[in-house]
């Protein structure tokens, strides 16, 4: 299969993993695959390869050891959120300052820990061509919202203000008519909740 053309410049990678993962038992970003690979490094490494640049981690339970699944790299930044028990909002609040303190970055592409089937060329199509401040763009997979969410740099100030609580930027999404792109001939878009 043909990787469809790297995105544009200025987007960078945003993994949500903060989470105790209270209903899988354990926090999400210490899993591991049937094959022993990390659903955090694999995350990165989605990110990475459809172009982002950098890739920020948002980490908070138990943050230092899933901190050493990743190697030292200059295209990854690492941020522990302080009230990660507060819900997904406060990861993706943390992921958004650190996004504000990086002026080349246009746009973030947004994921959870926890969608082990997303690809790069999934991102890449979410990601388009156009990542000016004002995008807005979340994944479809046969009609149901899915990730990666695309969030212009205009969308972060109003979204570190209003998210609160488990819900990310679903509301805000919704409220502002977020493109939908709909990618279910490249993934199913299943975040795992609970361990098989």
């Amino acid at each position: 299969m043909q990787m469809p053309p790297s995105p544009p410049s200025g987007v960078a990678g945003l993994v949500l993993a903060a989470g105790a993962g209270s209903r899988f038992g354990q926090p999400k970003a210490l899993v591991r695959d049937a094959a022993g690979r990390s659903w955090l490094q694999h995350a990165v490494e989605v990110l990475t390869t459809a172009g982002c640049f950098p890739v920020i981690v948002v980490l908070g339970a138990r943050g230092a050891e899933a901190a050493a699944l990743l190697p030292p790299a200059a295209s990854v930044l690492v941020v522990q959120a302080a009230d990660w028990a507060d819900g997904l909002s406060a990861s993706l609040r943390t992921g958004l300052r650190c996004a504000l303190d990086q002026p080349d970055i246009t746009a973030v592409a947004v994921i959870p820990v926890d969608v082990p089937d997303l690809n790069a060329a999934t991102v890449t199509r979410v990601i388009g061509t156009n990542s000016q401040p004002g995008v807005l763009r979340q994944a479809r997979f046969f009609g149901q919202p899915g990730h990666p969410v695309v969030i212009g740099r205009a969308h972060w100030a109003p979204l570190i203000a209003t998210a609160a609580g488990d819900s990310g930027a679903g509301a805000y999404l919704k409220a502002h008519t977020a493109r939908a792109v709909e990618c279910g001939d490249l993934g199913t878009g299943v975040d795992v909740d609970r361990p098989d």
